[in-house]
């Protein structure tokens, strides 16, 4: 991952127009830890904009995954992050208005426990 916030956020913003215009689901299979990791540091490290990019990015990856074991996997390990940055009351009101889209969007996707 990139020192630069302003790298980390073209790589984000190029992710995002990547899943929102093609289908990748193969090609994601093999990458989604790696992305999870990054996608991780991007909101645990990151501020305002970037949060605001990596919340979008992990809603796109969720439904890119489906429903199955990996979409699960990548919610299950990112839920924490979305909720901790969406309660924050020091982050930005996109950031936490991004996470609370991708924690209601992956939770519809990709929760296999109903509650």
């Amino acid at each position: 991952v990139s020192r630069s916030a302003k790298t980390r956020q073209a790589a984000l913003q190029s992710l995002r127009l990547a899943f929102s215009s093609r289908t990748l689901s193969e090609f994601l299979l093999e990458r989604r830890l790696m992305l999870t990791d990054s996608l991780e540091k991007c909101l645990k490290k990151g501020k305002g904009e970037e949060q605001a990019l990596a919340g979008t990015v992990l809603t796109l990856l969720c439904l890119q995954m489906g429903s199955g074991p990996e979409g699960e996997e990548v919610f299950r390990s990112l839920k924490p992050l979305l909720v901790s940055v969406l309660t924050d009351s020091t982050a930005s009101p996109g950031a936490r208005q991004s996470c609370a889209t991708a924690l209601g969007m992956c939770c519809y996707i990709a929760a296999a426990d109903l509650e």
